[in-house]
């Protein structure tokens, strides 16, 4: 099945367990941008507990597309959050492995939000050994005909225990001692944490046909 997504900031577990057994995958580019979301914020689990790292972007007022915005270049956020990465995740068994993939986008991010969020995830992608493009909307659609549409069913606003194609199955956390097993973070906590055995906790995390041909 194909589904479709809203661009995301190093999203959950729940859009990747879905990018993983998808048989194709489109990004909504065309909406119009939606504040607290994971469109521009990600969910990361720190010394301090669930931490929650969100892009600033350049606001242009009015219903702006989401392709459209740009990232703000003020206030030294790629700094913070790459230091807040650094932080939560360089005790974890794989940060060594995977930190220099991840961190020059932090150092040289492009203009668009869109853009920094594709690259991100199509490095981790190709890191998890899913591939398979992800193809941009051209134009907006209010239904998505003959696929899932995920764009509001994954959310912050939303519980994901209401998806029923998705389960949270836990794996090793570097402060799960402290706070046990927190559900649904940012693919950052499993890709740092788990490394290659990442794939078998999406997949594990998907509960339907798995119909994927992303995966290599």
């Amino acid at each position: 099945m194909h589904v479709l997504f809203a661009t995301s900031y190093l999203g959950p577990v729940q859009q990747y367990a879905r990018l993983y057994a998808c048989s194709g995958a489109v990004e909504e580019r065309c909406e119009s941008f939606i504040k607290q979301t994971y469109r521009s914020r990600c969910v990361i689990l720190s010394a301090n507990g669930p931490l929650a790292l969100s892009l600033p972007v350049v606001h242009r007022g009015g219903n702006q597309p989401v392709g459209g915005v740009e990232l703000s270049m003020h206030g030294n956020w790629q700094k913070l959050h790459w230091n807040a990465l650094v932080s939560a995740y360089e005790r974890s068994p794989y940060f060594d492995y995977y930190a220099d993939y991840l961190r020059p986008f932090y150092e040289h991010p492009p203009r668009l939000l869109v853009d920094f969020n594709a690259g991100l995830r199509d490095t981790v992608c190709r890191l998890l050994g899913i591939s398979g493009r992800v193809e941009p909307t051209r134009s907006y659609r209010r239904e998505f005909p003959g696929g899932e549409d995920c764009r509001t069913l994954i959310s912050p606003k939303r519980d994901w225990r209401i998806d029923p194609h998705f389960r949270s199955r836990p794996y090793y956390q570097v402060f799960g001692a402290k706070y046990g097993f927190v559900p649904n973070l940012s693919i950052a906590d499993l890709l740092f944490n788990m490394g290659p055995e990442a794939r078998l906790v999406l997949r594990d995390s998907y509960v339907g046909d798995n119909v994927c041909s992303h995966k290599s």
